[in-house]
């Protein structure tokens, strides 16, 4: 696409999220009397917002690639084949385990760090769980679109030589990630760095979004679901502060990015003389 046109993709993705997420928010606030929406907790209604506001951005980035790049939609989810819900399936489930399996050792090692008060289930528990169910695979997918499937491609397109357009690609789309997560801590906002490198090279390994929407959806759910579980029965507290981040809990989640990689590295490798 034109080199502009490659410029709006890459300004609008923020922007249309950041104003979404704010109209939300406010939306939100009204109806949770007495709830500041831009408080660092998270209500049902917050939740709702955030995830809703990322699907919605990611409609937004299907259409703009589709009608700038002259190009399918369909071929944001993965190109030269089609989007393999197998695959996605696949990914999602092995993810689940080592996401699961990270949680337990931060269980064993660290269990003041991640915030956790104690185990609780309320009307507030319920609420957010049903929401994180029914909604967070639809941020965490749409995260994915945005970022992976048009960001980084909209980036790459300044260059027509593969891995020049890869590279400008994958600074890009993960800078601009871990802007729009708003962390104060340079720890925490490496790790979304980190995070969003390893979605990438899933996507460059297996020529689609499946692996990485599988990772993205099983780490959201299992992290937040076990988070509200642990919040003694009231709101997701939110800190995104300076100190915030680094330690053990970085470190281990960080190693699960590197087993989900690996895992679909090693099985890509297995499928591709199936693959023919």
């Amino acid at each position: 696409m034109a080199w502009w046109k490659s410029l709006i993709v890459i300004a609008a993705m923020p922007v249309t999220l950041l104003l979404l997420q704010l109209g939300l928010y406010l939306l939100a606030g009204l109806v949770d009397a007495g709830e500041d929406p831009l408080e660092s907790t998270l209500t049902p209604l917050k939740l709702l917002a955030a995830n809703l506001s990322t699907g919605l951005t990611a409609l937004l980035a299907l259409v703009l690639v589709s009608w700038f790049a002259k190009v399918p939609w369909r071929r944001v989810f993965s190109s030269p084949r089609r989007f393999d819900r197998r695959r996605l399936a696949i990914y999602f489930a092995g993810s689940a385990v080592l996401v699961g399996a990270g949680i337990a050792v931060v269980a064993i090692v660290a269990p003041d760090a991640p915030g956790w008060v104690g185990f609780s289930i309320s009307g507030t528990t319920v609420a957010m769980l049903v929401v994180v169910l029914l909604t967070t695979p639809v941020q965490s997918a749409g995260e994915e679109i945005i970022f992976r499937g048009a960001v980084l491609p909209a980036a790459g397109s300044w260059f027509r030589a593969v891995r020049p357009a890869f590279i400008a690609g994958l600074v890009v789309s993960s800078l601009s990630f871990a802007l729009m997560h708003g962390a104060g801590d340079p720890w925490l906002s490496s790790y979304y760095i980190f995070l969003s490198v390893c979605t990438a090279l899933m996507g460059l390994i297996t020529r689609g979004l499946e692996a990485a929407m599988g990772f993205h959806i099983a780490n959201n759910v299992v992290v937040t679901t076990v988070n509200v579980l642990m919040a003694g029965g009231g709101v997701l507290v939110v800190d995104r502060s300076e100190g915030a981040g680094g330690g053990p809990v970085l470190i281990i989640l960080a190693v699960v990015n590197v087993a989900v990689l690996a895992f679909v590295w090693l099985r890509e490798r297995e499928r591709r003389p199936i693959d023919g």
